[in-house]
């Protein structure tokens, strides 16, 4: 049973970041069991159950074994367990430099201001669209970024939308807008973008152009 010094945990591992700002560079990422959402295009679905309940300290001891600074905490959805935010206080505490890849859905409140929230806005193609809590989004800080994963145009018109209502490009680092992986037609999206020069990052997911579809690596 878990207490307040463990976390559910998926699976650690060492590779290169896929997405957002430190795209292509070797990263640990922490994947943590469980998520409330149920995204049609989720790739990670052996993460919603299962893993491995480790104390705090078992997992900064795997993590220091990469010999790299960079740790990315994702899932599953990190912070459907409480215990999150105190692993993210800790590894920033170590001098790591610490990424959450979170939903729209659960509270960004009280997570430590050096870790840069990669905030994941569902998108109407999404399915879970109706999840998104904006009221996330005034607690943003000018490190972290926001991700629209696009399934078709309308999707991309709802991004463009909401990119214009929060002003999200003043607010935050960086706006992706990542095609859905087999879903959109890299093109069309670069073209939508360039035609209407949104102050948006188009990205296409590293990993899966190296190593394909499976397990998200």
């Amino acid at each position: 049973m878990a207490n307040a010094n463990t976390l559910r945990i998926t699976e650690i591992f060492y590779s290169l970041q896929g997405e957002a700002k430190t795209a292509g560079i070797p990263t640990v990422f922490v994947r943590l069991t469980g998520c409330p959402l149920r995204c049609q295009y989720c790739d990670t679905e052996y993460a919603f159950e299962g893993g491995n309940v480790l104390e705090l300290e078992a997992i900064e001891e795997d993590i220091a074994k990469h010999n790299c600074k960079l740790v990315t905490v994702t899932g599953g959805e990190p912070l459907a367990q409480a215990n999150c935010k105190k692993l993210l206080a800790r590894l920033c505490d170590k001098g790591y430099e610490v990424s959450l890849e979170t939903g729209g859905a659960m509270p960004i409140s009280d997570i430590d201001e050096r870790v840069s929230i990669v905030m994941d806005l569902k998108t109407p193609g999404s399915a879970e669209c109706d999840r998104n809590d904006f009221d996330n989004i005034p607690l943003l800080k000018a490190i972290d970024q926001i991700k629209f994963v696009i399934c078709d145009r309308a999707d991309y018109e709802w991004s463009k939308a909401k990119l214009m209502q929060y002003d999200l490009s003043n607010r935050v680092e960086e706006v992706l807008f990542s095609p859905s992986f087999d879903e959109l037609n890299t093109a069309d999206l670069a073209s939508w973008v360039l035609q209407d020069h949104l102050p948006v990052r188009m990205q296409l997911q590293m990993h899966k152009q190296i190593w394909g579809n499976e397990s998200g690596r």
